[in-house]
Formats: structure tokens, sequence, C-alpha cells
């Protein structure tokens, strides 16, 4: 089964090019480099779901907080340390 993840855009990498934006994105306190150009209209702040690398939308703050405290009672956040 295939999962997007919440995180929380903490930093927006500059790149000149819009089909290549990223940024890094705090999956309750994990950070990885995500692929942005998929929600041109996200900044930092916002919650977007991510899938294999890239943010394919954005949420509300507060579905994301439920999710990923569904995710850390489960154990699935310890695979993406």
């Amino acid at each position: 089964m295939c999962l997007a993840i919440p995180g929380k855009i903490i930093t927006m990498l500059s790149d000149a090019d819009p089909a290549f934006r990223s940024g890094k994105v705090s999956f309750g306190g994990i950070n990885r480099e995500v692929n942005l150009s998929l929600v041109p209209d996200a900044k930092v702040g916002d919650y977007v779901l991510v899938h294999v690398g890239a943010a394919i939308s954005q949420i509300d703050e507060d579905e994301a907080q439920i999710t990923l405290d569904y995710l850390r009672q489960i154990g699935e956040l310890e695979e993406l340390e």
C-alpha cells in the first residue's frame, strides 16, 4: 500500500527553475528534502502530503497533526529516520 505522509515546510531551497523547486520538510521532527514543484503555492509553514519524495498536495495543519499522531502510535515514523 502506498501512503502520503504529512509534513511541514521548514525552508525553501532556491532554484531558478520552478520545475525543480524543493525545500526541507519536517515529518514530526524528521527532516527531508522534498520536491515542491507540484505545489507551486506552498510556502514555509504550510503542510503538504509527501509521496516518494514529492509533495503532491497541501493539507491543513489540524489534519496533518491527526495523521502524524496515528503514524506515531503505530510506529511508522521510525522508518523515516
